[in-house]
């Protein structure tokens, strides 16, 4: 199974929380050459200071994903840690996980230089 991470940073509002979700998980998709279909499911968590909405109904609605389990977590605050961060783990068996090509965009990129 392989686990896919990603990262952006958006502002607190139900618009950009929604739109940048999709964006993250359509990246991944289109990164890995994926289709919704072959996602198991999605993990979410965002800083404390993303509390407008949930990432996954966005998502869910947009792929029409409603076979998808989606979960939305509350990341640990951590002094010094990036701000208004979303973070997203898609789950799939269609690609082992040396393969998966993790998607950090914008600001977020800064948190896996390695990548």
């Amino acid at each position: 199974m392989g686990a896919i991470r990603g990262a952006l940073c958006c502002e607190n509002t139900v618009c950009d929380i929604a739109a940048k979700a999709v964006t993250l998980v359509e990246s991944i998709l289109t990164l890995n050459n994926l289709d919704i279909t072959d996602v198991d499911a999605v993990i979410f968590s965002s800083t404390e200071d993303l509390d407008a909405c949930y990432p996954a109904e966005s998502v869910r609605k947009f792929f029409n994903a409603g076979n998808v389990a989606f979960m939305c977590l509350q990341e640990m605050r951590v002094e010094n840690s990036l701000d208004h961060c979303l973070r997203v783990c898609v789950l799939t068996q269609k690609l082992a996980q040396d393969v998966c090509k993790h998607c950090y965009l914008g600001r977020a990129s800064d948190l896996r230089k390695d990548l």
